[in-house]
């Protein structure tokens, strides 16, 4: 099976049902698939099998073509972060080498700026419009037959490219083959609790792993009500237009909309299940969002951009009974899904004992092929056939993953080991304290200091003082924030993941003024 098979499949099981919902646009399945297969038909007769196709839009109905109908041609499609600079697109764009550019045009003048500089760019059709130096990506698909395309691509061919954020460097094209996506999309299948009347919202932005979501929806013939990006009035409004049952969002989302004072003016009452993931989930905005709302089911999982999706799941019936129970297991990522296999190591690579933090490796058929053009990447990021992660993680005696926090993050100070979602943890129980990250900075005296850059909540007041006395309350001494920093807000990606790099490097150059308490 191929993950261009997906709209095949949606528009025999479910023909007449709406695959999306956009604004005011909709799109059945039968609809989707002959798009779809338009766009690979248009597709073989301008590039070659292998070539990469490269996207740069905010979500919209033709992202979704272009992840079934680029790959259905035995190419693969280049997914484009559009919060990019010029000179980062620059790059992955030199690095991916496309044929083919899709853009909207609300990001064409920046295309245009760094033309010269993108010369594997053949052809840009433009989304939506047309303009002298593009071709109208209506007009091109249109210019494809509406019928399954002859050459059929290996399961084992790349489908997409995703560049990493590049939080240690230089961003790496994740490869991901039909096989890598359609193993993460049945693993997430295999323990989805859903009924026959779902209809999903879809809230990530196109460009994010989170995009595997979508032919899950579509894989079970469901409606997908497709967002252009987060906005919190557009997303209340949509759930009670179309009486959406299940949505995914970032914890960040989630905090958005229990800090809008407009929120509760929505009819949220058909929407029965949210999961959440992309970033940690602070247990203080968990426990508000439960209390906010009781009737909704909240799941949560463990993924990343390199296996393709979720390995761990913690489901909607774990919530539950960790909160009638008092079990600490809301704080876990929860167990193993079926499909993948996850081990927590130690430096040596000796699997760690119950309790003992240590690096998750996973190994199964949704772990990318490798980084592209990048074979020392590819090498270090593998172990006998186990990925590293990155992440350190820690498991309880009944299986339960807890991430303890990302290894690259850990802070040293003093010998001593500091992870941040800890310290973090301690802050968001803050009632002044809305956002919160902890970074360390360099010390003269003990290697690393911790530093808790904080956003407080409107009308409340807190000093540095007091919020350090709240942490040596709840931690170590020797873990509190040793410096304050106040902002409006945190700088985030486009899936709501908080920039360390970004802090550290504000910190250093000495932008963000530092409060000792």
């Amino acid at each position: 099976m191929l993950l261009s098979d997906v709209p095949v499949l949606g528009a025999h099981h479910a023909p007449d049902v709406d695959a999306i919902i956009f604004g005011e646009r909709r799109m059945t399945y039968v609809e989707l698939r002959d798009r779809c297969w338009r766009l690979s038909n248009a597709l073989a007769g301008v590039a070659s099998p292998g070539d990469r196709v490269a996207i740069l839009s905010e979500n919209c109905p033709e992202y979704a073509e272009c992840y079934y109908g680029v790959p259905g041609a035995s190419m693969s499609l280049t997914l484009l972060n559009y919060r990019l600079t010029g000179r980062e697109l620059t790059y992955i764009i030199g690095n991916a080498e496309p044929t083919l550019l899709v853009v909207e045009p609300k990001y064409l003048p920046t295309i245009r700026e760094i033309r010269n500089q993108i010369p594997s760019v053949q052809r840009i059709l433009l989304i939506g419009a047309e303009a002298e130096d593009c071709q109208s990506y209506e007009s091109f698909l249109q210019s494809g037959a509406p019928e399954e395309p002859r050459i059929r691509p290996s399961e084992n061919d790349l489908c997409w490219l995703l560049y990493t954020s590049g939080t240690t460097g230089l961003p790496k094209g994740a490869m991901l083959s039909h096989r890598n996506l359609l193993a993460g999309v049945l693993n997430s299948m295999s323990g989805w609790e859903s009924a026959a009347d779902e209809v999903c919202m879809f809230t990530f932005p196109q460009f994010h792993v989170a995009g595997y979501v979508m032919p899950l929806y579509h894989l079970r013939g469901y409606p997908v009500v497709l967002m252009r990006n987060f906005d919190p009035a557009t997303l209340l409004a949509a759930i009670e237009r179309h009486r959406c049952t299940n949505t995914a969002m970032a914890p960040t989302m989630v905090a958005m909309l229990l800090e809008d004072p407009n929120t509760d003016r929505y009819d949220l009452s058909s929407l029965r299940r949210l999961g959440y993931g992309a970033s940690a989930m602070p247990a203080e905005v968990l426990r508000r969002a439960r209390a906010r709302w009781p009737n909704i089911g909240f799941s949560t999982g463990f993924g990343m951009t390199e296996l393709s999706g979720n390995v761990m799941a913690l489901s909607k019936a774990d919530h539950d009974r960790a909160a009638e129970e008092g079990l600490p297991i809301l704080g876990s990522v929860g167990r193993q899904m079926p499909l993948a296999r996850v081990r927590v190591v130690d430096d040596e690579g000796v699997d760690c004992a119950s309790g003992r933090p240590g690096e998750i490796w996973v190994k199964g058929d949704q772990v990318l092929t490798g980084y592209w053009r990048n074979p020392d990447a590819t090498a270090s990021s593998f172990h006998d056939g186990w990925f590293k992660t990155g992440d350190v993680g820690r498991w309880d005696e009944n299986d339960y993953l807890y991430i303890v926090d990302r290894k690259k993050d850990m802070i040293l100070t003093g010998g001593e080991n500091v992870y941040p979602r800890e310290v973090e943890e301690a802050l968001y129980q803050h009632p002044a304290v809305v956002e919160a990250a902890v970074v360390g900075a360099p010390d003269p005296r003990w290697g690393e200091k911790v530093v808790a850059v904080v956003c407080a909540r409107a009308g409340h007041q807190v000093d540095a003082a007091e919020l350090v006395a709240f942490c040596r309350e709840r931690i170590a001494s020797y873990k509190k924030p040793k410096h304050i920093v106040f902002i409006d807000a945190l700088p985030k990606n486009a899936s709501g993941k908080v920039l360390k790099r970004e802090l550290r490097e504000a910190i250093t150059r000495g932008d963000l003024a530092l409060e000792e308490p």
